[in-house]
């Protein structure tokens, strides 16, 4: 059940500590597309999220949009907020993850996915051992999200009973 429990469960991007993860070695934020970044049918990134990557990015953090939507609406975002992207991630599987650090040389201590999902995002970036951050979706989710958050809400509650996890008890790093 480990595997599903994030580093770091916030309400949303904007109260992350990115300071901290500065200080803790994180180079490289990989940001979950729909319900972290924009609600899932929104087409535009809103003006808060655009100031928040713009001063990551001040801050030298490497942004990459790594999603599982179709690349052509991840690479639309990643214009507009002028960052590298991947789309079509396969979350949770290892891969795309192992694509990145092989593609811009990092390790897993410098690397965080910041996400939604326990069962794509918090589960892939366990599998290979970087940050975890999860945060509290945005919107309503697509179909097949759906089908997630039920198998996730079955495991929140069992994480619950052996006190591992709390929906809506947001932490910084234990």
């Amino acid at each position: 059940m480990e595997k599903y429990i994030p580093d770091i469960y916030k309400k949303s991007i904007f109260d992350i500590d990115y300071k901290k993860l500065k200080e803790n070695g994180i180079k490289c934020l990989l940001f979950d597309l729909d319900n972290t970044l924009v609600p899932c049918k929104q087409k535009k990134v809103s003006a808060e999220v655009q100031e928040l990557i713009y001063n990551l990015k001040k801050l030298h953090f490497k942004i990459i949009i790594f999603s599982n939507s179709p690349r052509l609406r991840v690479r639309s975002f990643g214009e507009v907020l002028n960052v590298d992207i991947l789309g079509y991630a396969r979350k949770p599987f290892k891969y795309s993850f192992q694509k990145i650090f092989k593609k811009y040389k990092y390790t897993e201590n410098e690397v965080a996915i910041i996400g939604d999902q326990m069962l794509t995002d918090v589960l892939g970036g366990n599998k290979v051992g970087i940050t975890t951050i999860l945060v509290t979706p945005l919107g309503k989710d697509t179909f097949f999200t759906k089908i997630n958050r039920f198998r996730e809400n079955n495991i929140m509650l069992k994480l619950r009973d052996h006190s591992l996890f709390t929906k809506g008890k947001y932490y910084d790093e234990v």
